[in-house]
Formats: structure tokens, sequence, C-alpha cells
């Protein structure tokens, strides 16, 4: 067919952009995971004042659309004089929305360990911290991996908001290829073809190892 026939030329046009997507997923996780885990261990602290304003950055981080998130950051610091280029506003944002989601998962992770690996720990003479960083969230992270993973799939797909604030993405450059060939439907249909290939073979092999465990 027709609109298949430019797919050699375009995808290896395309890869560049494949990369920044690649990277951009990868340092947004960088920042957010361990934001998450910071924000997931600061929600169950016995004070109430840091509780309280825990829950405030998650409920904010998660209520906020990420594409406004990276408006905020790109568009709006710079009004206080604080300049981020498009790719580290794109891995700030995204990765401080991650930080929020990924929070919640990890503390259900948590809240899924048993009382009493705790009670062991205390009786090995562990402090609380000594308790939760040795035995609980170590045992909390191995439950959380599949779903870690699955939301990294949904993130990898969502730096395609990145094109809003001219990072030069997989998206981007479906549209830039586009707009000079006008080529819109085998352009983005090969962008989305290999979106979904990655993200499909991530999610048949993170399937297929819980599988083999079960």
């Amino acid at each position: 067919m027709e609109i298949f026939s430019d797919w050699p030329d375009n995808f290896l046009l395309f890869l560049p952009g494949l990369g920044v997507t690649l990277a951009l997923t990868f340092w947004s996780l960088a920042f957010g995971l361990p934001l998450g885990v910071l924000l997931a261990l600061s929600s169950l602290s016995k004070r109430a004042v840091v509780r309280t304003a825990t829950m405030a950055i998650v409920e904010f981080g998660r209520g906020v659309p990420a594409l406004v998130l990276l408006y905020l950051i790109y568009f709006g610091l710079p009004q206080v004089d604080i300049v981020l280029p498009a790719f580290a506003a794109a891995v700030v944002g995204l990765g401080f929305s991650t930080g929020a989601y990924t929070s919640e998962i990890v503390r259900g992770g948590i809240r899924s360990i048993s009382s009493t690996q705790g009670e062991a720990a205390f009786a090995l003479a562990m402090t609380p911290r000594q308790a939760m960083a040795r035995v609980i969230l170590p045992q909390a992270l191995r439950h959380v991996i599949p779903p870690l993973v699955g939301f990294s799939v949904l993130l990898y797909q969502a730096t395609s908001l990145a094109y809003a604030i001219s990072v030069p993405e997989l998206l981007s450059k479906a549209y830039s290829v586009a707009s000079i060939t006008f080529a819109f439907a085998s352009c983005f249909l090969l962008a989305g073809v290999m979106y979904a290939v990655l993200s499909i073979t991530v999610s048949v092999l993170v399937n297929g190892r819980a599988a083999k465990r079960a």
C-alpha cells in the first residue's frame, strides 16, 4: 500500500527522535522513582505535619495534568528567573508526575508487608529506620516491580507531551516530516507503531517473568 511506501526512509528519520524519547523516559524515571519512594516513606511518617505536606504534594502531582506541569515549568519558571532547557524541563515535569503516582504504588507495597516482618526486625534490635531500609522496603519494592514497569510504559508513551515544549522526541520528528511531505497519516501511524512495539514488548516480557515466578 502507498501509505507504507515511505516507512523505511521515515523510520531512519524518526530514530533520533526515538532516542530522545528513550532518554527522556530514562531520566524521568531516574528522577521520579526515588522521589516516589521518598514521598511514600514520608506519607507514612508519624508526624502529622509531614504526612499532610506529603499528601498535598502527591495530590497536586496526580491532580495536575502532566502537560500543564510541562507548561508551568518551561514557560512559567522563567518569570521568576529560573530558565530550564526544554529537555530538562520535560524531565522535571514528567519526573515530578512520576514521583506522585509511583509513591502510591510504593506505599501500597509497604502496607502489603506483614507487620510480623517489622516485629522480627525489632526483635533483632533494629531501629524503625533500619527495619524499613533493610527488611520492609526491599520486600515491598520486589512486590511492586510489575506495576512500576507498567507505569514506566505509560510514561514512555506520555513523553510525547514533551513535543508541546519543543523537545525533539519521536512525535516531534513525525510531525516535522509530515509537515514537509504532507503524509500525515503515514508519519503518525509509523510513530504510533514505534511507540506500540516497544510498549508491547516490555509488557509481554514483564508478564512472562511474572507468570514464571507464579
